[in-house]
């Protein structure tokens, strides 16, 4: 059996669970391709997945191979797979259920990427995938913003705010977005319309009657942003608990919680726009794979701008 470099973990717990060890090459199923991975980047699901946290909805199969986030090269196609050859630089979101990206190599459903950005590197290309199409869903899936609408994005210096912010400016909306006071002109140059300091203001004394909030903190930050809506706005979860249907009804607004789907067309057009010079991630910080366990602790620890991307090549 052909082994490959990987970061499994074999236990839940903290990130020193997290093991850089040789693990089992995979071979791509029909319908299938494998990937030669050159990044990944770290997930808050990454983390969750690895401490427990996500055992109520599922089990993963030990030892794990963490990781949804993949930038790479086609390596070899199985059976039944017409769009997709060897040498093809692709991207895109894995199976969070699935062996996943870090790793030296994933084996992915053809429909689960598309071409990376020509213009962006291998890191830069990771840091896309999962944030990209939740803040894409959220948007225009999910809340369905026309142009001259208005939304506040919640942590909007983190991996889906940041990029939020870009697709939202680039469909006309008007933005309001919380971040810390470090980040306030990181938020100003990706340009958001109105930078809120949750350090030194109450986002609900200076937003209201707006039609969205893309929500990915939770508890009492959620509590608060159900009186920033308009009647009929919508308040759209990126985790879990499901948002309160009774809270939604008391307000007048809809509510509801995102589960991100790999759309290769989405991923598509992100890439057109990245290329176009559009949109582009932030990186907060690149570790080497053998060093995932330092990339999943700052990611717990530390208030991320951006992404934290993992190379593998």
């Amino acid at each position: 059996m052909e082994t490959m470099k990987a970061v499994r973990f074999h236990t839940y717990g903290g990130p020193e669970v997290l093991v850089y060890e040789d693990a089992p090459k995979p071979e791509p199923a029909a319908g299938e391709v494998l990937v030669k991975v050159h990044a990944t980047s770290v997930n808050p699901v990454d983390c969750k997945g690895r401490a427990g946290h996500l055992r109520i909805l599922s089990e993963y199969p030990l030892p794990f191979i963490s990781g949804s986030d993949v930038s790479g090269v086609v390596e070899s196609t199985g059976a039944g797979v017409t769009k997709w050859k060897s040498g093809d630089e692709v991207y895109g979101r894995a199976d969070l259920w699935c062996p996943g990206a870090y790793a030296e190599y994933i084996t992915m459903r053809e429909g689960e990427i598309a071409y990376k950005p020509k213009k962006l590197d291998h890191i830069h290309s990771a840091a896309i995938p999962l944030a990209g199409l939740t803040a894409w869903q959220a948007l225009f899936d999910s809340a369905d913003l026309k142009p001259g609408q208005k939304v506040l994005i919640q942590a909007a210096a983190g991996g889906v705010g940041h990029l939020a912010i870009q697709l939202a400016k680039l469909k006309e909306l008007y933005v309001a977005g919380t971040a810390s006071g470090r980040n306030q002109e990181f938020l100003k140059q990706l340009g958001c319309d109105q930078p809120i300091n949750y350090e030194t203001t109450r986002f609900e004394d200076v937003v209201h009657d707006f039609d969205a909030v893309i929500e990915s903190i939770g508890g009492e930050v959620r509590d608060r942003s159900w009186k920033v809506l308009k009647k009929g706005g919508i308040l759209v979860a990126l985790i879990g608990p499901q948002p309160s249907q009774d809270d939604a009804k008391q307000y007048g607004v809809r509510a509801t919680i995102i589960w991100v789907q790999p759309k290769p067309d989405q991923l598509a057009e992100i890439a057109n726009l990245a290329d176009a010079g559009r949109v582009r991630p932030e990186i907060a910080a690149v570790f080497p794979l053998r060093e995932a366990a330092k990339a999943q602790q700052m990611s717990e620890t530390e208030h991320v701008r951006g992404k934290i991307v993992l190379q593998v090549v």
